[in-house]
């Protein structure tokens, strides 16, 4: 329970647990290092998130309340775009998110969400709170939307989908057609000006998951009124990388044991993330492709779907049933030695942290992208929806941390020889050597943003100060 003295700060989660993992460490990093007291409000979209996330031990001060789940099914269509549905989600929760903040005794004094939760803002204002965005993924993408919002629609229709012209974004990278956005791809049933353009504007402040030295260029071209400053007009604060620590949780036995018998840095770890599976020939060629690397892996393996998003709505342990069906036969025999395959989920903090695992095959979901980081493990950059592609580019060509397939890892199907080549690469080559340096750079680099008196670190005690100030007032 808050008292009267302490800055009480809601925090807003949107449904996946790429948006509510960074949201959680937040809170956690703000109880533990500005002595807030904490709320946590999240929208689940299935019953396994509500129970993995509630048994998981939080710091005194940090409360984490399920908001209600709601059914949206008769206010989409089938084909609905992800980015509507959680908008509309967001939307159908704020009745249940202001009478659970109307009936505390001490209301917060700040309510932060995350992009999908901008609507929420009328509460805020509702209840004389200060409002942040908390952007979870990086500033590239922070300001591809903004400019993005700030042009015609038709301007990039057709210059940059019909005519695959790279868009220019001021002061920044610019985004090749390759790398694009879906929600730009859509550009015309999609409107991310609405909640991205107008109403982050009218924030306090927008919280970015990276820090100052990762993206400098970036983050002071969101700064600056001469290129992007003057349509976000609203300061910027680079507080990462927060990610998973690895707290109480432990590695399975088996997975363990495992690890601990093979030589430092020798195995590749595999995982698409909370959301992501391949297509039934894609996992075919990716399982060809291990085998025939003969590196040591561990592989997260999750049933083929046509859809990159097929599990984006779940998330959780289950059972497994031997050797799955959809996976070459006799796979599990023949890489006894070399291979262990974990179904559905396993802790991924836990694995990238231990001293055996030296690259990783990823979606690069921006969680799982700094943890690779942040553990110093290189990576192989694989696709599969949403800012993933800008991630990957970042990865290969910005901090040169990691290798791409040569082919679109959404729309054609990476061959066995060439996934053989990419981990032999990445584990035994030196260039894999090369980017194990750069990213261990990096490594250090994160640490010093968060330690204290470091950018991230001074970052989020702005913010606590403001939020202090107002308190007072």
């Amino acid at each position: 329970m808050p008292n009267n003295a302490q800055p009480h700060v809601a925090l807003l989660a949107s449904p996946g647990m790429g948006h509510l993992i960074p949201i959680i460490e937040l809170g956690k990093r703000m109880v533990s290092h500005h002595e807030f007291h904490v709320t946590i409000f999240f929208v689940a979209s299935d019953h396994a998130s509500i129970t993995s996330l509630l048994k998981s031990p939080t710091p005194h001060n940090l409360d984490i309340v399920a908001l209600p789940f709601v059914d949206i099914s008769g206010l989409i269509e089938p084909n609905t775009h992800l980015v509507t549905k959680l908008l509309v989600i967001m939307r159908e929760s704020l009745p249940s998110l202001r009478s659970l903040i109307a009936a505390m005794k001490i209301r917060p004094t700040a309510l932060i969400v995350d992009l999908f939760g901008a609507d929420a803002f009328e509460i805020a204002q509702e209840f004389g709170m200060l409002k942040y965005v908390f952007v979870t993924t990086n500033a590239w993408f922070l300001a591809v939307i903004f400019h993005s919002s700030s042009l015609d629609k038709q301007v990039i229709l057709e210059g940059h989908v019909k005519g695959q012209k790279p868009l220019k974004i001021p002061g920044c990278k610019s985004l090749f057609f390759k790398d694009t956005l879906e929600s730009l791809h859509d550009i015309d049933s999609v409107d991310e000006s609405e909640f991205i353009g107008t109403k982050m504007t009218k924030s306090n402040g927008i919280l970015i998951n990276t820090w100052q030295d990762l993206e400098s260029s970036t983050i002071e071209a969101l700064r600056d009124n001469n290129y992007l400053g003057g349509l976000i007009k609203v300061p910027i604060y680079p507080i990462g990388p927060l990610v998973r620590q690895e707290g109480k949780q432990v590695l399975d036995k088996q997975v363990k044991q495992w690890l601990d018998k093979q030589p430092i840095e020798s195995v590749i770890y595999v995982s698409f993330g909370s959301g992501g599976t391949l297509s039934a020939k894609q996992m075919t060629e990716l399982a060809w492709g291990l085998e025939q690397s003969q590196r040591k892996f561990i592989w997260v393996v999750r049933p083929p779907s046509n859809n990159a998003l097929g599990s984006y709505f779940t998330i959780g342990k289950t059972d497994g049933d031997g050797t799955p069906d959809y996976l070459p036969q006799g796979f599990f025999t023949r890489t006894k030695d070399i291979g262990l395959v974990i179904p559905m989920w396993a802790p991924q903090a836990q694995i990238l942290s231990h001293p055996s695992v030296g690259g990783f095959l990823s979606h690069c979901g921006w969680n799982s992208t700094l943890e690779s980081i942040t553990n110093g493990v290189p990576m192989i950059a694989w696709p599969l929806y949403a800012e993933q592609k800008m991630n990957a580019a970042m990865l290969t060509e910005d901090f040169e941390i990691a290798v791409r397939p040569k082919v679109s890892t959404t729309e054609e199907i990476v061959g066995r020889g060439e996934i053989e080549g990419m981990v032999r690469m990445m584990m035994a080559d030196k260039e894999g050597h090369a980017m194990k340096n750069i990213v261990k750079e990096l490594k250090q680099n994160a640490e010093k943003a968060l330690d204290k008196g470091g950018s991230s670190y001074n970052s989020l005690s702005q913010v606590a100060q403001d939020c202090l100030h107002h308190l007072q007032v």
